[in-house]
């Protein structure tokens, strides 16, 4: 929550604040693909990091360079600052993924998607409540400064929290295993190995920060080979698809309500303010749902994904508002639902030792759609006002075929791990 309450404090303000500083429109727009580039090529190599120095050492570190950047960024009266200051916060700004890494270590696997739902819900709120408070900060002389001071602040106050937490990564990475036997199709041998592995998580994780730089990087490079090698790309491309599906939704969505059916900036506003607490609403209703799917996350992916292409399809083929506003309304849930059953599912495949590493690729696949989605959106809005959500509506259809060509392979949930 105090993460992106801060962040969401600051980066509405981003904008104004470069083109106060005498930036061209080229420019701001460079400084923001840098740092977008920044993301996807650092996020696989902190989150495999994370799996080998341990959550807390990882977690700390990102917490505290990104709280320098927004510091820097405190003190940018010139573009060279400001672009400056973004260097440290696109390459450490990694602190929800590690904390989703640190999640699936700590809980079982079948309350997972309950907990991530939660993470999640906690999140919004933080992102609905933060452009609130930072609109209103500046409004004052100086507002854009103590804004970012403020959320620096924040970042340093987490910082603490993970440092005086007592909390311990001894247990992290086996606690899933002690579920029902009914509920998997581990042999005893596995839970064996699994058990006697974990036992010694806490010593490697402590050895492992003491080695040599050279060394963690050979280590984090050998991983990401096994991730590269594995039997996770669909997956991915499944992540891939869906992200650049609801990108292309959301792309236009002011500019086509306003084409289409005439309404005002601040309606779509206000519709895309009405989404988002519903999606903190779908992040805490997790839980039953799941318990409905008897925790089967890969049917309720698939229904969901299917459930998002039919709304999409409602949305583009809407002739009032009326039907927009149903359509986001059931969207917000079914969008909500998919982000969750998605990385559960890569968890779930790949094994909780390399969490860090498998929503670090994650976040790279989330990444690659942000950079190609403006391009198709500006491609397809070309012909149509609708261009952009129709594609998404292909791109969707592609994945759930994807998913049903696969179903064999998830059909026994949680009984299939990454083969490095």
């Amino acid at each position: 929550f105090q993460d992106l309450f801060g962040v969401s404090m600051v980066v509405p303000l981003m904008n104004l604040h470069i083109k106060s500083l005498g930036a061209s429109h080229t420019v701001a727009g460079i400084i923001g693909s840098l740092y977008g580039i920044m993301q996807l090529f650092s996020s696989t190599f902190v989150g495999c990091w994370s799996d080998i120095v341990g959550r807390r050492y990882s977690l700390l570190a990102c917490i505290l360079l990104s709280a320098m950047g927004y510091f820097i960024l405190g003190t940018s009266t010139t573009v060279f600052l400001f672009a400056f200051s973004r260097v440290p916060v696109g390459i450490f700004k990694h602190t929800l993924s590690i904390s989703k890494a640190l999640l699936s270590d700590l809980v079982l696997e079948r309350d997972r998607p309950l907990v991530m739902g939660r993470f999640n819900a906690a999140s919004s709120v933080g992102f609905i409540l933060g452009p609130v408070v930072g609109g209103y900060l500046a409004e004052f002389e100086g507002g854009f400064y103590q804004t970012s001071f403020i959320c620096a602040s924040i970042f340093l106050l987490n910082g603490g929290l993970v440092w005086m937490l007592p909390w311990s990564e001894e247990s992290t990475g086996n606690r899933e295993h002690y579920q029902d036997k009914g509920a998997n199709s581990f042999s005893a041998k596995s839970d064996h190995d699994l058990h006697l592995k974990s036992a010694t998580s806490t010593a490697v994780t402590n050895s492992n920060f003491f080695q040599s730089p050279w060394t963690q990087a050979a280590t984090v490079l050998k991983k990401i080979k096994g991730i590269a090698c594995s039997n996770l790309w669909d997956v991915f491309l499944v992540r891939f698809l869906m992200s650049v599906a609801i990108l292309l939704y959301y792309s236009n969505f002011t500019l086509a309500l306003e084409e289409r059916f005439g309404v005002k900036p601040l309606f779509a506003g206000y519709l895309l303010s009405y989404s988002s607490a519903l999606g903190v609403v779908a992040g805490c209703l997790l839980g039953p749902i799941t318990r409905l799917y008897q925790h089967n996350t890969y049917r309720l992916l698939l229904h969901s994904s299917t459930f998002t292409c039919l709304l999409i399809l409602l949305y583009t083929s809407a002739l009032s508002i009326w039907m927009v506003i149903l359509s986001s309304t059931f969207l917000a849930f079914s969008t909500t639902i998919g982000r969750t059953c998605i990385i559960d599912l890569e968890l779930t495949v790949g094994g909780n030792e390399a969490s860090g590493t498998l929503l670090g690729v994650g976040q790279s696949v989330t990444s690659v759609g942000r950079i190609i989605a403006p391009l198709l959106s500006g491609i397809a809005q070309e012909f149509s006002p609708c261009g952009p959500p129709s594609l998404a509506v292909a791109l969707a259809l592609v994945a759930i075929v994807i998913m049903n060509a696969n179903k064999q392979k998830y059909r026994s949930h949680g009984s299939v791990k990454l083969k490095n």
